[in-house]
């Protein structure tokens, strides 16, 4: 709660006192990794100091331009600022990064390039930056350019189709020209035999992501080029054939089951989650995915039968209320009639948050939250208020237990709050 960390994995490295040097991205390369964790470690200071000083034009090493460069924005939780404000800000580092790149003669740009790069990323659906010539001119620049695709993989592959949503119109010459060379630059990632076999997969996830531009997320059945959908059906079966490791296959089997989805191949995706269920050392991740793609076919009972599995089988206090509120909302969403289920559920969830000294702290309060908030929907006509107020008194008994000194007992009394008549 002290540091933000609303997900897992968040690296965070800080000073001996607390103070947080930086958040390290999770997507980056792994040398990338750790010369920033070294460049942080050799004298790094706070980040809050290191963006104020950039913003205030005092002199920065490179070292601290690169903090800023490959600090980990997107899991950031508005410690520096406002997400709404990120854009803006990482397109005034980015100007200021090069400057300070031209002043000490450095040629590379990777820095500024990095900046220009998030700030792009960043500013998805409209919000923050608006599109100019310099910027395409940059992204263009660095995806014909091998070496420079292969130093910023991570946000080329991970955010290419905001950065083409963000940059062209749909439908457009331009957008249908950045689309081919981001494409060429993604072919070479895949190819890219010093990349992990995650990193590589994301290339090809990226490539199915532009492939479905201006069709719709909920689309079921995209139009995809024959031989992209032949490439995504063959690479999963190759990498579910070729994995040994364990944990890799956990990883990348999760990722190309969704990826499988994506392209519409639905039956090649539960075909490979099933396969894989028995050789999981988290199999609830798995029987979540297929109870996903149960639900995105139509196919209600089954999801549910999926995502009560997942449930049953999670491990771990924090994780069983998030995967137990997945599933409340999904049975709220697909069975709002089977008020016995429903309450079941949702009392089994808070019988479960009072053995937990960190039930109402962070994660766990958001998927308790999830869970009141979904109640109070299935509620809104008042016609089930009498199990509302059933699992209200039951809470409350377990908010009466809660210490009221961290906010614990105040977040819990605030996660069902029953409409007075009026």
């Amino acid at each position: 709660a002290r540091f933000k960390v609303r997900g897992y994995p968040t690296v965070i490295l800080m000073t001996a006192d607390g103070a947080e040097i930086s958040r390290l991205p999770g997507d980056a390369d792994a040398p990338q990794i750790m010369a920033v964790l070294q460049a942080g470690l050799s004298g790094g200071r706070p980040i809050k100091a290191v963006l104020a000083d950039a913003r205030a034009g005092k002199t920065l090493s490179a070292n601290e331009w690169r903090m800023l460069a490959f600090h980990g924005w997107e899991v950031d939780e508005d410690q520096l600022l406002p997400a709404k404000e990120r854009p803006t800000l990482l397109a005034e580092l980015a100007g200021l990064a090069r400057r300070s790149e031209a002043a000490s003669g450095a040629r590379d740009g990777e820095t500024s390039t990095r900046l220009w790069l998030k700030a792009l990323a960043a500013s998805d659906d409209g919000k923050g930056l608006k599109p100019e010539a310099a910027q395409r001119e940059l992204v263009q620049r660095v995806l014909g350019d091998a070496a420079l695709t292969r130093t910023h993989m991570d946000v080329l592959a991970n955010e290419a189709a905001d950065i083409v949503q963000v940059l062209t119109a749909e439908e457009s010459a331009e957008r249908a020209a950045l689309v081919g060379r981001y494409e060429a630059a993604l072919v070479r990632l895949q190819a890219d035999a010093t990349l992990s076999r995650a990193d590589r997969l994301s290339a090809l996830v990226a490539r199915v992501r532009l492939g479905r531009l201006g069709q719709g997320k909920d689309v079921v059945q995209p139009k995809l080029p024959e031989a992209l959908v032949r490439e995504v059906r063959d690479t999963a079966a190759r990498l579910d054939r070729e994995i040994t490791d364990g944990y890799e296959r956990q990883a990348l089997v999760t990722s190309a089951g969704w990826l499988l989805g994506q392209a519409g191949l639905w039956a090649e995706s539960d075909a490979l989650l099933k396969a894989n269920l028995t050789k999981s050392h988290s199999p609830y991740y798995l029987m979540s995915q297929l109870g996903g793609n149960a639900r995105r076919l139509g196919r209600t009972d089954e999801a549910l039968q999926w995502y009560q599995q997942a449930f049953d089988r999670s491990e771990g206090p924090a994780t069983r209320l998030q995967w137990g509120s997945g599933y409340f909302s999904a049975l709220v969403d697909l069975a709002p009639a089977d008020a016995g289920r429903i309450e079941k559920t949702a009392a089994q969830l808070f019988s479960e948050a009072a053995k937990d000294k960190g039930a109402f702290h962070e994660r766990s309060a958001r998927s308790l939250q999830r869970v009141g908030s979904k109640l109070s929907e299935w509620n809104k006509d008042g016609s089930k208020a009498a199990v509302l107020q059933r699992l209200k008194r039951q809470l409350d008994g377990v908010c009466a237990a809660v210490e009221a000194a961290d906010g614990q007992r105040a977040t819990c009394e605030g996660v069902l709050k029953l409409k007075t008549a009026g």
